[in-house]
């Protein structure tokens, strides 16, 4: 047998030959990565030849890879989309053009996978599910084996997708655990940073919210680079340091979750977008691109879930009322050519990452039909699929959430703004419209206000009191006050966790922060109370909010309770003090254990050790420090476990 390589146009067709008869055998494609469960494997195969900014064809919106990854066992089967990936390497080389096609699967399972990539080609192909198609090729097949992860701890490859099961929590796939966050909403811009290839500011001096901007156009993320450790990734002879270091800091404080915009062309920060330039929404960069999954998989690999704000209020669909539409707005907010290529690029080149959501936009005002039609098309096109969200103003809340209540919005929950005293009520408002809608939603507090300041910085950072002082209406207020009816607040209310803003009047604001070291003393706190609930073995995701067996049915700031009634009871003081709690007609032996929110560490006795059903009975006071707020874990005798 002799091989013969002969080209035709895709790269090399392999024809082997016996006594003169051909075979034809098909391209395969080079498969990369560990291959491993739960672990990215690369797909890439050699495809048309492209500029980035080629439009006729464009490489972006005229052809469509689709790569079928299927287990022997034919399930799952993913129908992965893929996209042009220059060189194959343009995250090192900043090339333009090459013909590399790619496409990315995080396995579910160990065993022999299956992949058979096709092409299609015509205008609009990527987008347009009914349109012309000029060619279809199958490009590659073949298989490969995957082996078990051996990934622990906090890396998201110990414990799979993360995933939406139809509940308040979301829950990872090969752990079966249950998921709460803790983490950082600020800063929105976090990806205006020099060191990605094409990354610029455009955001014009003397303009709302401009002085940060103009001041510090784009990041450096300096104050973390000594946090970056050797073997850590970067690009392009060291570059990205600076940003891999700060994901390094979050998750070494604890944190499981951080913010950003993909797109705020026109917004505040006007500094992130995909395209190869700012006003360009159907080239894409991929370079820039190749970087960003550099930070995104190193941040899974922190056990960091990265929450995707796909666009900002100031270019979903318009400014203002009085300023008519926005320019940078995709499709002026309709479901069009350039949101679908905008999601479809996102989807291929991120989607394989195991923990993330999809929000519909920050501070979203898109009608409902617009909001439902983005939700169904991600819902379609990403193969996984992952949860989608919305976040929207405080006092629209009504107006937005009311109509995608239900199964109808394709909605698996909604990332809430409010004031930071009122986080308890609204989350659990939520939770309980959803429930009634008949599909509850993940609800997590992202924001809070007063949007002026957010939450403060630490005492003594940059000689900063630690005292919020916002600029009407709202008294001042400490990293104290966050703890108690922020944090605490969500939780307790049934909601899925938390992620700081912190406002643009305070130092390291919302589009300037570089160092989140000004945030500390918050972040031991979001850790003390994730620990919490890990070291103590609470089944939160089978508890639900009763605020009235502690005397609280008006669910005011006095007390909490998140409770598995006649079985496990969490109460928070966030005053201190002491409190009764209703066991209701069981007659049912517990034990009491108190919990320091601010300092964490085991349960503690208090003056009541257990008690006793049925009815009301007295828990006690706590081991020390009666005026500073206080947990209390009250669990059936037996049941240490829930």
């Amino acid at each position: 047998m002799r091989r013969v390589l002969i080209p035709v146009g895709l790269g090399l067709l392999v024809l082997a030959t016996w006594d003169g008869v051909v075979a034809r055998q098909r391209p395969r494609a080079e498969i990369t990565g560990e291959l491993k469960q739960w672990h990215k494997v690369t797909f890439t195969v050699e495809g048309p030849f492209a500029r980035e900014t080629d439009s006729t064809p464009n490489p972006f919106l005229d052809h469509r890879l689709t790569v079928a990854f299927t287990h022997e066992s034919g399930s799952p089967a993913y129908r992965v989309p893929g996209y042009f990936a220059a060189d194959g390497r343009a995250g090192e080389s900043s090339a333009t053009l090459g013909n590399k096609w790619r496409a990315h699967l995080s396995p579910d399972k160990p065993g022999r996978w299956t992949y058979q990539a096709d092409l299609l080609s015509g205008p609009r192909v990527a987008v347009e599910e009914n349109g012309a198609v000029d060619s279809s090729r199958r490009l590659a097949a073949g298989s490969f084996v995957v082996a078990p992860t051996d990934k622990t701890g906090r890396d998201f490859r110990a414990r799979g997708r993360l995933h939406d099961v139809g509940r308040r929590y979301l829950q990872f796939a090969g752990s079966g655990a249950f998921f709460l966050k803790a983490g950082a909403d600020s800063p929105e811009n976090l990806l205006g940073y020099a060191d990605f290839d094409g990354t610029r500011s455009a955001k014009p001096a003397g303009t709302s919210r401009a002085n940060e901007a103009a001041t510090a156009p784009l990041k450096t993320w300096a104050p973390h680079v000594r946090d970056w450790r050797p073997g850590d990734p970067a690009w392009k002879d060291g570059r990205g340091k600076g940003l891999i270091g700060a994901l390094n800091y979050l998750a070494s404080q604890g944190l499981n979750a951080v913010s950003f915009l993909t797109y705020n062309a026109g917004g505040d920060g006007d500094d992130v977008w995909p395209f190869v330039e700012r006003d360009d929404k159907l080239h894409y960069d991929c370079s820039k691109l190749d970087q960003w999954q550099v930070v995104f998989d190193h941040a899974q690999a922190l056990g960091l879930f990265l929450h995707f704000k796909l666009q900002e209020t100031e270019n979903d669909d318009t400014i203002r009322e009085d300023r008519g539409p926005a320019p940078t707005a995709l499709d002026q907010g309709e479901l069009g050519i350039e949101r679908k290529l905008y999601l479809r690029e996102l989807i291929a080149r991120f989607g394989y990452e195991l923990a993330l959501n999809w929000n519909l936009g920050e501070e979203n005002t898109q009608t409902p039909d617009q909001q439902r039609a983005m939700a169904r098309f991600i819902r379609e096109t990403d193969p996984y699929p992952h949860p989608i969200v919305i976040h929207t103003y405080p006092h629209q809340q009504d107006k937005v959430y009311l109509p995608l209540l239900g199964a109808q919005s394709g909605l698996s929950g909604i990332s809430l703004q409010n004031h930071w005293r009122t986080v308890h009520q609204r989350v659990l408002k939520w939770i309980t419209e959803s429930e009634k809608a008949g599909r509850p939603w993940v609800v997590a507090n992202d924001e809070q206000n007063p949007h002026f300041t957010g939450v403060p910085p630490d005492p003594g950072y940059e000689g900063h009191d630690g005292v919020a002082r916002p600029e009407s209406g709202s008294p001042p207020y400490s990293l104290h006050d966050v703890r108690k009816y922020t944090l605490w607040g969500a939780l307790l209310a049934g909601g899925a966790g938390v992620e700081y803003y912190f406002g643009y009047t305070l130092p390291q604001n919302d589009l300037g922060c570089q160092d989140w070291r000004s945030r500390e003393r918050s972040w031991g706190y979001c850790r003390v109370a994730l620990d919490f609930f890990s070291q103590n073995h609470v089944p939160f995701e089978t508890m639900s909010n009763h605020d009235e067996l502690v005397a609280n049915p008006s669910h005011d700031n006095s007390r909490y309770c998140l409770a598995r009634p006649g079985e496990i009871y969490v109460v928070y003081l966030p005053g201190g003090g002491t409190t009764g709690l209703d066991l209701g007609p069981a007659k049912e032996a517990y034990k009491v254990g108190w919990y320091d929110p601010r300092n964490g560490g085991p349960l503690q006795p208090g003056t009541v050790t257990s008690v006793t059903g049925p009815g009301i009975v007295a828990l006690g006071a706590p081991p020390r420090d009666p005026g500073e707020d206080w947990v209390i874990l009250v669990r059936r005798q037996g049941g240490e476990r829930g």
